[in-house]
């Protein structure tokens, strides 16, 4: 009988139970078979990396551009300057709402005219491209991993970060990323000296712009804005309560908050030695903004190569709304900062079936549900993405393999997020309890049928670009555009062409894009409790990622619409948009915004300036005190720019008395139409000396009472 005819029989096969008698029957046993599942391992590693030598190398292919008109693109030209008047006519006080209406109606037109005449085209989106990828696995770290991932989710259950559970957590993650990471052989480069002579003009020139945007971050961060508010006290406290050694995972004061912006103002404080202080707050999250700007231009170069990446970071970089919210010193930065890689990562896996984007598109995915709230939205977007992946896809093949980088992205993000789920499983009405209260009745009985407020909301957060982004003084102008006149009219026009553009070619790459832009309103669209908190700057935030996108692939279209033949006139009308949209947003953040501003916050750095000078003077503080009063000052905040963040100076009516037991010197403050104080006080204290305090401020002066007898 021949060898490969032999067969054993059924009743002598070894069995699992046999197995694992011969591996447990001694120490040796059992380490004889941990080796030979490492060598199993070391020899797969092997022969993937044979695999990927014997692939060939190739340099990435360039996409075929749409075939544009040679001649001078009229249509387009009178196209743009339409949609820049309409947008124009809705910047307030005096809108022309009918006469922008019928301008961008003809300007549409005109602009599908453009488009069918191939002139006024997007850029092409980029090529496929299939990485070589044999599903293999580094069995033992991968297994590990799991390992230390169950025993760092049993170390979170007490809520706290410690030095076991983030050492276990940073092995499961280790292991995690080495068993599954793809070594994959570099790409063919062209070393050609015109080639390398263009790169270092196309850095530099990113560089340039990179820049200018660090200005509009940076400009004035000290002033602008210029007064904290509560939620910054109740952000202040949770930062004190780390240096106490109180390493908590969720922060549930003020009605919950994610851990990240708690760690990240500790580290900012310490490194640039500026303390607990509202500066700390503003800075950290200006830098969290300019932390965003990379990948925005790095996803618009994966919808349209690297000059829609150039056009989309300089938008992004100096507007007014991403400006904004990432100077307010609260965690609304985070939110795009973590969906633009994550979506970055996500697109660019899906392009080029890479098996390590989508490990990285989960890692920023399970670090983003760290970060802000609102961000519980992008798994749903990453779900969709998928959804129109496979929708798209041509085989069951991409269909079934799109499965399995869903699974990657889910089991990733899941990994980092382990804290935060293990604090959820705990705490699951503490963890959400921020969101039902907007998504709910909750804290108030909701206004209204929920489908008609859910239409209301939309309808409302559609029309947020070009206007109107809500009322919220504090992180916004309000009643006006989210978008300066020059991004708003080429997003409507990006708009249109990507959904042109899709109804012929059905790329599903822009399909995602315009769905994404809903989907990311979504946390501001679901304040069916509060519907006038619709729409807000700082819960949509994610969606201006995609939003100056899109304005950057329409810029892009209408420069390529001009041709090389007019290169000069093409770039002198980029830079003329570009210096009207600069000038905008400048003034919308540092004039307006700032002015709007200040006539809503109250004046607590004044107040922290008179602890400061009495300590100053008497040594102490503890005699210092604030009367509260409604819809006034919030009486930590002074002590914060007092360099006290860990103190509340509330001196509440009915304590009055007990400060007759405490010696002299002291300070009291108070708002100046409160009468009732002033009499009370007057009486405790009829030889103190009563001061009104004139504040730079308009109508914020206040009164002090000095006892020092």
């Amino acid at each position: 009988m021949s060898k490969d005819n032999f067969q054993i029989p059924p009743e002598q096969e070894p069995t699992v139970l046999d197995l694992y008698k011969s591996v447990t029957k001694d120490w040796r046993s059992f380490f004889n078979f941990i080796q030979s599942l490492w060598d199993a391992s070391r020899r797969a590693e092997l022969d993937h990396a044979l695999a990927l030598e014997v692939a060939q190398d190739q340099t990435e292919q360039l996409p075929d551009e749409p075939i544009r008109a040679d001649y001078f693109p009229w249509r387009s030209v009178l196209a743009l300057f339409l949609a820049l008047g309409a947008q124009a006519l809705l910047e307030p006080p005096n809108r022309q709402a009918n006469i922008s209406l019928a301008l961008y109606i003809l300007a549409a037109g005109i602009c599908i005219w453009a488009y069918v005449k191939n002139e006024w085209h997007l850029p092409a989106l980029p090529v496929f491209k299939q990485t070589p990828d044999d599903l293999s696995t580094r069995l033992i770290p991968f297994s590990f991993s799991i390992v230390f991932a169950l025993l760092a989710f049993w170390g979170f259950g007490g809520d706290k970060f410690n030095s076991t559970n983030l050492v276990l957590w940073a092995l499961a993650l280790g292991l995690f990323f080495y068993g599954l990471w793809l070594k994959l052989p570099r790409a063919v480069q062209d070393s050609s000296p015109e080639t390398r002579r263009k790169k270092v003009l196309w850095g530099a020139l990113v560089l340039s712009v990179f820049v200018i945007t660090l200005f509009f971050r940076l400009y004035r961060i000290n002033a602008v804005p210029a007064e904290p508010f509560s939620d910054h006290a109740e952000k202040i406290l949770d930062v004190y309560d780390i240096t106490q050694g109180d390493y908590k995972i969720f922060f549930p004061r003020n009605t919950g908050r994610e851990a990240i912006q708690m760690y990240w103002t500790l580290l900012v404080a310490i490194v640039f030695r500026t303390g607990l202080s509202f500066f700390s707050l503003k800075l950290g999250t200006a830098l969290i903004g300019i932390f965003t700007i990379p990948y925005v231009y790095l996803l618009g170069r994966e919808f349209g190569g690297a000059r829609v990446g150039l056009f989309a970071l300089f938008l992004f970089g100096i507007g007014y709304w991403p400006n904004v919210i990432a100077r307010i010193g609260l965690r609304f930065p985070l939110y795009p900062l973590f969906t633009a890689p994550t979506l970055f990562y996500l697109i660019r896996g899906l392009r080029t079936h890479n098996r390590n984007d989508f490990l990285l598109s989960g890692f920023f995915l399970g670090l983003g549900l760290h970060g802000y709230s609102p961000f519980r939205i992008v798994p749903i977007l990453v779900v969709a993405a998928f959804a129109i992946y496979m929708i798209h896809a041509r085989t069951k093949e991409n269909r079934l393999q799109s499965l399995w980088w869903l699974m990657l992205v889910v089991i990733t993000s899941v990994f980092v997020f382990l804290p935060l789920l293990r604090y959820w499983m705990a705490h699951p009405d503490i963890f959400g309890y921020r969101a039902m209260t907007r998504l709910t009745s909750t804290e108030s009985a909701l206004p209204g049928p929920v489908w008609q407020i859910f239409l209301s909301n939309l309808y409302r957060g559609l029309l947020m670009f070009n206007w109107d982004n809500g009322s919220i003084w504090v992180h916004s102008v309000p009643s006006r555009p989210a978008l300066d006149v020059v991004t708003g009219a080429l997003f409507l026009i990006g708009i249109l062409l990507l959904t042109v553009r899709y109804a012929r070619h059905r790329d599903w790459r822009d399909l995602l894009l315009l769905v994404s832009i809903p989907i990311l309103l979504m946390p501001s669209i679901l304040s069916l409790a509060f519907p006038s908190e619709n729409p807000a700057l700082n819960r949509t935030g994610g969606a201006a990622v995609m939003v100056f996108i899109v304005s950057a692939l329409a810029l892009d279209g209408f420069v390529s619409s001009l041709g090389r033949r007019r290169v000069f006139v093409a770039y002198s009308l980029t830079g003329l948009l570009f210096a009207v949209s600069a000038f905008q947003n400048y003034d919308l953040v540092f004039n307006k915004f700032d002015t709007n501003f200040k006539l809503g916050a109250w004046n607590t750095s004044e107040m922290g300036a008179q602890i400061g000078a009495f300590r100053d003077k008497y040594g102490q503080t503890d005699s210092v005190w604030i009367v509260p009063f409604p819809n006034w000052v919030d009486t930590r905040l002074p002590g914060v720019w007092a360099g006290i963040p860990n103190r509340d100076f509330a001196l509440w009516p009915d304590k009055f008395t007990d400060t007759l037991r405490v010696p002299a010197p002291k300070m009291i403050m108070y708002r100046v139409d409160d009468l009732q104080t002033e009499n009370a006080l007057k009486q405790l204290y009829p030889n103190g000396v009563f001061t009104r305090y004139t504040s730079n401020y308009v109508g914020k002066d206040f009164i002090v009472l000095m006892v020092e007898k």
